[in-house]
């Protein structure tokens, strides 16, 4: 049914929110101040077209816009993009009843993304003949948008799309749908497939292929190494890291040098006599590898291969304080009060899912900083609600972005415990 609508907001998935016959409706692609008509079923809408546009509305520089679900909000002006990005953490922070300054958003694009996953799907005529999709997803549907390039990725990632669509192409005989991840390191792209299964040695060698074609470093199938032409590594600070395939990584080169800077600058504030320090969901060693130039780190991670990797590279560097690393799964098994007295701060960045049963039990120690970094604004708020219970006092949020036009944001905030704090167990 179609109606006409003006969108007073941006959602949280910076969707228009416009208020319909029957209740909000939310309108991909739509800004606040745009006058439209839209395609409305129940509480969503499809734009139909902009009659009159908003102030705020720019031309989206990328022609996939509005068909590719990548880029939520292209088309919003910078300053009131940041308006709205920052927005979302305070707007979190007071439904948790979180009471902190949240500071301006700082930039983290950079040259923009290193890494990015790409979805790839075979389709078939009447006739079975076979056509290749390769892409991002299109917004709210399971659709792929064909992607030959993005502009939002780093210029080492420029033949990534190609190179995604190279590998579907000869793994098509397996009508599997794929998730194929490229990730910029310092001998090239590293390609990671997942869904395949098992290959045969004749796909392996149409990889081989595609391999030397693209010039890629490594190719792995869910985590196995399949070619490797060049052991990949990146640059931690004086460590050489080689990642484990697949691994975690902050989007942009930008993004992490922002985030380890902040960090340093909340222990540098609140601890800077700290010698030793946990990393919780330690990842590769984002925070440990850079920071260990000045601190003694004991990173733990739940991913062994992460771990091995995240040792090995200290242990070559020159210059860096002990690193040790714990394989532990801290959602079933966080570090109790009476382990983390080892420690004189806690750098903690979990998943999305953030991480409470940890959270709780750091309010049962003796830690007098916490320095909390997420990607995730309502389980930071929820975290951050938890340590304040516990006798924390939260000090200012800095919202960072390195996920240029969505609605994806960082946050990184420190945590202190006063010394005459009332401790209680949380139940």
């Amino acid at each position: 049914m179609f109606q006409r609508l003006k969108i007073d907001r941006l959602g949280q998935r910076g969707e228009g929110v416009a208020q319909g016959r029957e209740g909000q409706v939310f309108v991909p692609y739509a800004l606040p101040g745009d006058e439209i008509t839209a395609d409305v079923d129940g509480e969503r809408g499809a734009l139909a077209e902009i009659v009159t546009p908003s102030k705020d509305r720019i031309e989206p520089f990328c022609p996939h816009y509005s068909i590719c679900g990548g880029c939520a909000v292209q088309a919003l002006e910078i300053s009131a993009y940041r308006a709205w990005k920052r927005g979302l953490v305070v707007a979190a922070l007071n439904h948790a009843g979180v009471k902190a300054q949240v500071r301006e958003l700082m930039d983290a694009h950079g040259e923009g993304r290193r890494r990015a996953t790409f979805h790839a799907r075979v389709l078939r005529d009447g006739l079975n003949r076979a056509t290749i999709r390769s892409g991002f997803m299109r917004a709210r549907a399971h659709d792929i948008v064909d992607i030959e390039a993005c502009p939002i990725l780093a210029p080492a990632m420029k033949d990534a799309p190609m190179a995604a669509r190279a590998i579907a192409t000869a793994l098509a005989s397996l009508d599997k749908p794929l998730d194929i991840t490229l990730t910029s390191t310092l001998e090239g792209l590293d390609a990671d497939f997942r869904g395949s299964g098992r290959i045969n040695e004749e796909l392996q060698q149409a990889l081989v292929k595609v391999s030397a074609r693209h010039d890629l470093a490594r190719m792995s199938n869910h985590g196995e190494v399949v070619i490797e032409r060049r052991t990949p590594t990146l640059k931690m600070g004086r460590a050489t890291l080689s990642p484990p395939p697949g691994t975690f990584l902050q989007a942009t080169q930008a993004g992490e040098d922002v985030l380890v800077g902040l960090v340093l600058d909340a222990i540098g504030a609140h601890a800077p006599k700290a010698k030793r320090i946990a990393d919780l969901f330690a990842g590769v060693g984002t925070f440990s590898l850079r920071l260990a130039e000045r601190f003694m780190f004991h990173a733990v991670e739940e991913d062994a291969a992460a771990v091995n990797a995240l040792e090995a590279a200290s242990r070559s560097a020159s210059g860096l304080r002990q690193v040790s690393g714990e394989v532990r799964d801290l959602f079933r098994r966080p570090l109790a009060g009476d382990e983390l007295k080892l420690y004189d701060a806690v750098v903690i960045d979990p998943p999305r899912a953030g991480a409470e049963a940890q959270m709780r039990e750091l309010c049962t120690s003796s830690v007098s900083l916490v320095v909390s970094v997420s990607c995730n604004v309502q389980s930071f708020a929820r975290d951050a609600r938890i340590l304040m219970d516990g006798g924390y006092a939260m000090g200012p949020v800095t919202p960072v972005d390195q996920f240029r036009h969505s609605p994806h944001v960082e946050m990184v905030a420190s945590f202190t415990k006063a010394q005459k704090a009332k401790k209680r167990l949380l139940g």
